[in-house]
């Protein structure tokens, strides 16, 4: 099966970017979000990005985003499509509860894939109606540039289905990453999570401040950011989800010290790049 009309559910920092590149590599773009302002903002907002990494004109720019369709209408947004990617708030209630709505009006040949970044397929498979066409297909942020994606289906998976979506990602730009099992967070967030839990306690716990933090971390390393920057980066709204999503499993009171002062923050709207401001200020 060849994978042409993509439809994203959701149009969060990943949704959209995910939504524009797939567009960017030809492929019939819809994308459904509950603001279908808010997702025109998101879209819109990709432009210097891609001008200044891909050498992407503003004009060229523009005809790419006038060509995907967003709605509102969710059995709108799904009908015809090979593919339907998931990539709504990493809540497990919000998921169980939009896949009820999802499966409802999906057609029968659509494959079904999350974006999660902290679920496993296992989790979420329950679900769908059909797990043979269900996988997780994760995208590293600014895909158009860090361009993995992570595939990783459950044992129910169908052996087609991951092999269309592996074309699929090939097709947009991306380096397939193909899983032997699931595992949480997959191999990127597998080691990058524990690493910016590990900043955000240090924060936290009042050891040192943030851009101490990033400061010592790439000095001392080498890296080109340190984790309060990729945490400004990645929004701080996911950030504090996951952080919550920890808290819930683990009961840890330094995950729910973490996820409080996450949560002033998005409060006070430092949510991150995506805002102008998060634990730096941007332009």
């Amino acid at each position: 099966m060849a994978i042409k009309k993509v439809v994203i559910l959701g149009a969060g920092v990943l949704g959209s970017q995910i939504a524009f590149q797939s567009a960017y590599k030809g492929m019939d773009v819809k994308v459904w979000n509950r603001h279908v302002d808010k997702a025109q903002q998101r879209l819109a907002a990709l432009q210097p990005a891609y001008q200044a990494d891909m050498g992407l004109a503003k004009a060229d720019f523009e005809k790419i985003l006038g060509q995907i369709e967003i709605t509102s209408d969710l059995k709108e947004a799904v009908a015809g499509a090979d593919l339907a990617i998931e990539a709504i708030s990493e809540n497990l209630e919000i998921k169980a509860s939009f896949y009820h709505d999802l499966m409802a009006v999906v057609e029968p040949q659509t494959i079904i894939a999350s974006n999660s970044s902290t679920f496993m397929p296992s989790q979420l498979v329950q679900y769908v109606g059909e797990p043979a066409r269900f996988l997780h297909l994760h995208f590293a942020n600014r895909i158009w540039k860090y361009n993995v994606a992570e595939i990783s289906g459950t044992k129910a998976t169908a052996p087609e289905t991951i092999a269309a979506v592996t074309d699929f990602a090939t097709a947009i730009g991306m380096v397939p990453i193909k899983m032997k099992k699931e595992y949480p967070g997959y191999v990127l967030n597998g080691m990058l999570v524990p690493f910016l839990a590990a900043g955000m306690t240090l924060w936290a716990t009042g050891v040192a401040d943030p851009k101490d933090i990033d400061r010592d971390w790439t000095i001392s390393t080498g890296s080109p950011m340190g984790p309060f920057q990729i945490l400004d980066m990645v929004g701080l709204r996911t950030a504090y989800q996951i952080t919550m999503n920890n808290y819930e499993q683990t009961h840890s009171e330094v995950s729910k010290t973490v996820a409080d002062k996450l949560k002033a923050m998005i409060d006070e709207g430092r949510i991150g790049v995506e805002s102008g401001k998060g634990f730096y200020e941007y332009k």
